[in-house]
């Protein structure tokens, strides 16, 4: 295979991976780092550093959106970015160290459970009563509705930003944006509205992953060459996903995407228990 077949192909999965990403919420990272390790062979560590570029990429231009929008909670997440950002770079490091068969186990499993969590029932309702820590660190907020504009409270915060260490772990040792484990520590823990809790997530993911990426650049597992179209690829898909969303019932597609996303989970423990990475 040239060059240019492999970056054309690429290009075209990155679109693929970012445009199911977006219209799922699982992230472009989940179909990404299968495509590279399983159709093209390469390094799991080598495609874990353009995942993580691709989730800088579309976490700032998505976060961005979001915050005009008046949905984001900036400073719920810039307090438990402390908590991801901490957790990534231990992942990062695990990450060097973790021989690679175990990584693409890890990985497997992460996207069983990130598929079961995008099928489960989202906490639509809003608080009118929160803890006193919340209340102390003013991380209570509202979000513009087509009713008008909804206040609401948060609980639970130490559980919350527990989770969102594991998270950070995670995210830095796989090198996906672990959504599902962000989503669940402010929707099911800290009892927060679906939306913020999804925006919100977005908002930190790029932080995250940013603070991950410093140490794979380092250890230089970033490849221009496979991180440029991957990133491209990506942008482009996600872009297209945020358009089509309105048109398309999005439950039927994180269902037939679930499906699929097993499927490419069993495959990446089967093959990491086999030791074929």
């Amino acid at each position: 295979m040239t060059i240019l077949t492999f970056t054309i192909i690429l290009l075209l999965g990155s679109y693929l991976a970012g445009l199911l990403g977006s219209l799922t919420g699982l992230g472009g990272g989940v179909v990404v780092i299968p495509l590279l390790t399983l159709v093209f062979g390469v390094d799991i560590r080598y495609a874990i550093g353009a995942a993580l570029l691709a989730s800088i990429a579309t976490s700032s231009g998505a976060a961005t959106a979001y915050v005009k929008e008046g949905i984001t909670n900036i400073r719920l997440g810039m307090f438990l970015e402390i908590a991801t950002t901490i957790g990534a770079v231990i992942g990062a490091l695990l990450a060097v160290y973790t021989p690679v068969n175990i990584i693409a186990i890890m990985f497997g499993s992460v996207l069983i459970f990130s598929a079961a969590m995008t099928l489960r029932k989202k906490n639509q309702e809003a608080l009118t009563e929160g803890s006193k820590l919340s209340y102390l660190l003013k991380l209570n907020g509202s979000y513009p509705t087509k009713d008008g504009v909804v206040s609401y409270k948060l609980k639970n915060i130490g559980v919350g930003f527990s989770i969102m260490t594991v998270a950070g772990v995670i995210s830095g040792l796989l090198g996906i944006g672990s959504g599902a484990l962000k989503v669940l520590a402010m929707d099911t823990a800290m009892r927060i509205p679906f939306k913020v809790s999804t925006t919100t997530s977005n908002f930190m993911i790029g932080v995250t992953a940013a603070a991950s990426a410093v140490v794979y650049l380092q250890r230089g597992y970033m490849d221009p060459g496979i991180g440029f179209p991957v990133i491209l690829g990506v942008l482009a898909g996600a872009f297209t996903g945020s358009k089509l969303l309105a048109r398309i019932n999005p439950q039927t597609l994180r269902i037939i995407f679930c499906v699929a996303i097993v499927f490419v989970a069993l495959q990446m423990i089967y093959n990491g228990i086999q030791h074929k990475f």
